[in-house]
């Protein structure tokens, strides 16, 4: 759930044997959420995912045990699948997409942060956008997911076999580079590549027109939007957000990737106004954490360092 901040004891407390919890983070006692009851559900072998159907051919593939509640999304089309992130790595997605589709399955990442890539290493076509940002992300992380595991970010039990002391980011190699306006046939299915930086530098957005569907990764989605990390330029964001907000009369459904997996194309045009209240400085920091502050407007919420809008 994009409601946490990366607890600073990480390395210490992942030591904890996650599976003796006997407390439950405050920030998983609402879950299930109740939008998830009018989306489809599909059956799925491995219980730390959860799959969802909200669109023909498109399965969300929900991680409901971690407190990014991160989502990825399969594409499927006639020839290929593409699969839009890649998760957290605890447990493995890959046998998860081939329980969905026996199509060829090629990898593209809304971002490189590792909540979005930790399958990544399990696949052969994993292609990237061509930035310093995305390089260094393939060499994988370990501080970053280790922060990820300690006990306040796990609800319930973590897969069998899973050693939170040993979580990584694994490395991942970069078949192909990503430009923006890129198109990828699917067969009977065109899925066109936005570069839509902010979030971070290699940050992208697809689009399925022929669906009305639009895929926003971390740069929208509904909950607090992360925008304090040092790779992140607000200046950047506000312009692809403006980018997202033109394309809302073609679109049906705006899928983000974490805590929800649909949202009205109406909140583009909204999230705009909000974003331009906050660097207008019309609206509250709320202290949040040391260094950081959270803008509340409209039924938005921007996480953002102390000063930086």
């Amino acid at each position: 759930m994009r409601n946490h901040i990366a607890v600073a004891v990480a390395l210490c407390l992942a030591s904890i044997p996650m599976l003796a919890q006997t407390s439950t983070p405050e920030w998983c006692k609402p879950l299930p959420r109740p939008e998830y009851n009018s989306i489809e559900r599909v059956k799925v072998s491995d219980p730390w995912f959860e799959v969802y159907k909200p669109a023909v051919g498109v399965f969300a593939i929900y991680e409901p045990h971690q407190s990014e509640e991160v989502i990825s999304y399969l594409i499927v089309g006639e020839n290929k699948a593409l699969l839009f992130d890649t998760g957290m790595g605890i447990s493995d997605i890959k046998k998860v997409v081939a329980e969905l589709t026996t199509l060829p399955v090629m990898v593209l990442n809304s971002h490189t942060h590792d909540d979005h890539v930790g399958g990544n290493w399990e696949f052969d076509s994993v292609y990237a956008v061509d930035t310093a940002f995305t390089r260094n992300n393939a060499l994988g992380s370990w501080d970053d997911a280790q922060e990820e595991v300690t006990p306040d970010q796990i609800c319930g039990p973590l897969p069998a076999g899973f050693d939170a002391k040993k979580y990584s980011t694994r490395p991942w190699k970069i078949r192909g580079l990503l430009h923006d306006g890129d198109r990828f046939d699917l067969g009977g299915r065109i899925i066109e590549l936005m570069a839509t930086p902010g979030h971070t530098p290699d940050a992208i957005t697809l689009i399925d027109r022929a669906n009305g569907l639009l895929f926003t990764g971390d740069t929208f989605y509904p909950a607090r939007i992360w925008l304090f990390r040092p790779e992140t330029d607000p200046v950047e964001y506000s312009a692809s957000i403006r980018r997202l907000a033109t394309l809302a009369p073609q679109i049906k459904i705006v899928l983000g990737s974490h805590n929800i997996p649909v949202a009205s194309p109406e909140r583009l045009i909204q999230l705009v106004a909000a974003f331009d209240q906050v660097r207008a400085g019309k609206v509250s920091a709320e202290p949040t954490s040391p260094g950081k502050v959270t803008y509340r407007v409209n039924g938005f919420a921007f996480l953002m360092s102390a000063g930086s809008h």
